[in-house]
C-alpha cells in the first residue's frame, strides 16, 4: 500500500473462514480492528461463526455462504464485501479441502473437486476482488498454500499437493501482473496445524506428526494467522510474489538422523 492504513479502516475477505486456519485468520484480523467478511460453503454456519467472532473480539465480522467451485460465488462475495465496507483491501484466499485418496483409487472427479476448490477457487477469488483493489490503487492478497506439494509430499494426498503447488505458480504470475496496481500477492505455507480436519485423522497421526517437528508441537491456527497479518500489513509493503513457511522447522531435516542427533 502506498500509504499507512490503520486496521480499523481495512476491509478483509477471508474465504473458508468458518473453521480451522481460516477462522483463526478472521479472528485475529477482527481483533486488530479490521472489518471482516468470512465465507463458508454453508451460509447458516458462516453467519453463526461470524456472530461468535464478533462477540468474542468486539470486532466487525459478517459471514456469507460462498461455494468457490461456482465462479459466480466469488463475484457475489467481492460485491458483498464492497457493499458492506465500501472497499476491499485484503483477500485471504484460504478455502481448501484435503480428502485422502490413494492414487490407484483416485477418479477424475476426485481430482477436479480438489483443484476446483483449492486452486481454481483461489484464482477466482483474486479475480473477483481485483476491481475493488484496483479502484483503491492498493491491496493485499495472501494465499493459504501448504508445505505439502511445494516442499514435501504425502502418500494419499497427491491431488492436494498438486493444487497447493499450483497456487504458487499462480502467485508468481499474479504478483508480476498486479504489482503496477499496488497490489501484492504472497502466500503462507503451513505445516501441520491442529485443526478440526487434522484431528479427524486420529491421535496416532497427531502424535507422529508432532514428533517430526523440531519445535516439538503441532502448529496452531494463530501461528498461521500472525504470518498472514504480517503479509497483509503496511510493514510488508515491499514484499510480493513470496512464500512464508510456518511449520515449526518440519521441512528442515534432510533425514531422520539429522533430526534425532540434535543436542
Amino acid at each position: 500500500m502506498t500509504r499507512t492504513t490503520p486496521w480499523h479502516e481495512r476491509s478483509v475477505v477471508v474465504t473458508g473462514g468458518t473453521r480451522g486456519i481460516g477462522r483463526g485468520i478472521a479472528e485475529l484480523l477482527a481483533r486488530h480492528g479490521a472489518s471482516v467478511l468470512l465465507t463458508g460453503r454453508d451460509a447458516a454456519t458462516a453467519g453463526e461463526v461470524a456472530e461468535e467472532l464478533a462477540r468474542s473480539t468486539g470486532g466487525r465480522v459478517a459471514g456469507i455462504g460462498a461455494d468457490l467451485r461456482d465462479p459466480d460465488a466469488a463475484e457475489v462475495m467481492a460485491a458483498e464485501a464492497e457493499r458492506r465496507h465500501g472497499h476491499v483491501d485484503v483477500l485471504c484466499a484460504n478455502a481448501g479441502i484435503f480428502p485422502e485418496k490413494p492414487l490407484r483409487e483416485m477418479t477424475a472427479a476426485d481430482i477436479d473437486e480438489v483443484l476446483a476448490v483449492n486452486l481454481r477457487g483461489s484464482m477466482l477469488a483474486v479475480r473477483a476482488c481485483l476491481p475493488a483493489m484496483e479502484r483503491a490503487g492498493r491491496g493485499r492478497v495472501v494465499l493459504t498454500s501448504s508445505i505439502t506439494g511445494p516442499a514435501t509430499g504425502y502418500a494419499g494426498w497427491s491431488h492436494y499437493g498438486a493444487s497447493k503447488a499450483g497456487q504458487l505458480g499462480f502467485l508468481r504470475g499474479a504478483a508480476l501482473e498486479l504489482a503496477p496496481l499496488g497490489i501484492t500477492v504472497n502466500a503462507v505455507l503451513p505445516g501441520n496445524v491442529r485443526t478440526e480436519g487434522l484431528e479427524g485423522l486420529g491421535a496416532e497421526y497427531l502424535r507422529t506428526m508432532a514428533a517430526s517437528i523440531p519445535l516439538g508441537r503441532l502448529g496452531e491456527s494463530a501461528d498461521i494467522a500472525h504470518a498472514v497479518a504480517f503479509l497483509a500489513s503496511d510493514e510488508a509493503a515491499f514484499i510480493t510474489g513470496q512464500t512464508l513457511t510456518v511449520d515449526g522447522g518440519q521441512t528442515l531435516p534432510e533425514s531422520l538422523d539429522a533430526f534425532t542427533a540434535r543436542a
